[in-house]
């Protein structure tokens, strides 16, 4: 039963439900016992003096929701699996210091901005390091017939690190395939399905893809992973939110991940074939259990808050799986939310700055940033607010995968 991916996926999310139940409660029992509460500011919004208080740094319960499981049930010498404990682990560790700064050194700004960037940096490199020249990353080329792997090695970008093997498919045609390093991503609604980074580094001349092709690819995944971690930071302002739009979006990356890396599904929908990709199944049984597990407490009202520890993990998780998935180009459409939400305070503070500098006062383009706390001072519930916002994001998930047949 071990040997099968989907028997391994549901016990990682059963596993993953009963942990963050039941630690979930004695967590909260704990955290209230030493008085470790949330301090809101006066915002004037409604329902906001009801959660003063409330316990925080409940991200720790999503981290053991999703380690413990993960090392249980997946293959931990998988590089995609240590890449999502090592993305769950590095950033759930800059959370929770600057939660432990917030809440127990009694410092409301809690750790400099400047030491998150960092920490976001510095995942951003070690993911796109591992991405680029781990020669366990690949992806599946196939070689037509009476071609050779000279023929289909178009440029240096591409390197094979496998011998070309035959698989025989459901028409019993057999087919020669061969395992390539390389760094593409793949493109929705374009029949060829990708992009690759050197044909990007190519436009500055065909010299500089041997040394610009990799920073460019290192630079965009530290952006990446940058601006999701704070797109999810910023979500989580409304009980439930972040969660719940987390869990539709890494279920979509889950799906996604056992589509590519099964190689007849890969065929029949004419994706992009990654092999051992299937794995990270495991994993993202073990994210989306813990995520509903932790939502039976931070639903509205919520018993417990994620804090930092959480938002940022997940930020950075959601952002790691895309980047692994090779679907980074669609973080857009599948963490549209979090888009929003991080445009939606670019917007006010940019507006307010600018109108300041030019009419000596300053104006704004919402009531309040970041979106979810715009609605509230339009008088919908909270409640209201993060359903919606949930039903959005269900939408472009579902929308994300018809993208599959939308070639």
């Amino acid at each position: 039963m071990f040997q099968y991916i989907t028997f391994r996926a549901s016990m990682a999310i059963i596993l993953s439900l009963i942990i963050t139940l039941i630690l979930g409660k004695s967590l909260i029992r704990f955290l209230q016992k030493k008085q470790i509460g949330e301090t809101v500011r006066d915002l004037g919004l409604q329902g906001e003096a009801g959660k003063r208080g409330t316990p925080t740094m409940g991200g720790l319960i999503i981290i053991a929701g999703i380690v413990i499981p993960t090392l249980l049930f997946a293959q931990v010498k998988n590089v995609y699996i240590w890449m999502m404990l090592l993305s769950t682990v590095w950033l759930g560790l800059i959370g929770f210091i600057d939660d432990y700064i917030k809440v127990f050194r009694k410092n409301k700004e809690g750790l400099a901005g400047r030491f998150k960037i960092l920490g976001q940096v510095g995942l951003g490199i070690i993911i796109g390091f591992t991405m680029y020249y781990n020669q366990h990353v690949s992806i599946t080329r196939e070689l037509p017939p009476g071609k050779s792997l000279a023929d289909v090695i178009y440029n240096d970008a591409e390197y094979p690190v496998s011998e070309p093997y035959t698989r025989i498919d459901e028409k019993g045609v057999p087919r020669t395939y061969v395992q390539v390093q390389t760094s593409v991503t793949t493109l929705p609604f374009i029949k060829t399905h990708e992009l690759s980074y050197a044909k990007i580094a190519s436009v500055f001349g065909e010299r500089a893809v041997g040394w610009l092709t990799p920073t460019i690819y290192i630079l965009f995944v530290i952006f990446i992973i940058t601006a999701v971690s704070n797109g999810a930071n910023i979500t989580d302002g409304l009980d439930g939110l972040a969660t719940g739009v987390s869990a539709v979006a890494g279920l979509c990356f889950g799906v996604f991940a056992y589509l590519s890396g099964n190689y007849i599904f890969a065929d029949y929908l004419n994706i992009m074939h990654i092999p051992n990709l299937g794995e990270l199944s495991v994993f993202v049984g073990a994210f989306v259990g813990a995520c509903v597990g932790f939502l039976w407490y931070n639903a509205y009202p919520a018993q417990v808050f994620m804090g930092d520890t959480g938002s940022l993990a997940l930020g950075g998780i959601i952002a790691s799986l895309a980047i692994i998935v090779r679907k980074e180009i669609m973080i857009p459409i599948i963490c549209g939310i979090f888009l929003v939400e991080n445009l939606s305070v670019m917007i006010q503070t940019g507006y307010f700055k600018y109108t300041r500098k030019k009419y000596g006062e300053g104006r704004r383009v919402f009531k309040m940033a970041p979106l979810h706390h715009h609605y509230q001072k339009l008088g919908y519930h909270e409640s209201k607010i993060v359903t919606r916002f949930w039903i959005i994001g269900i939408i472009l998930a579902v929308f994300s995968i018809v993208t599959l047949k939308l070639q």
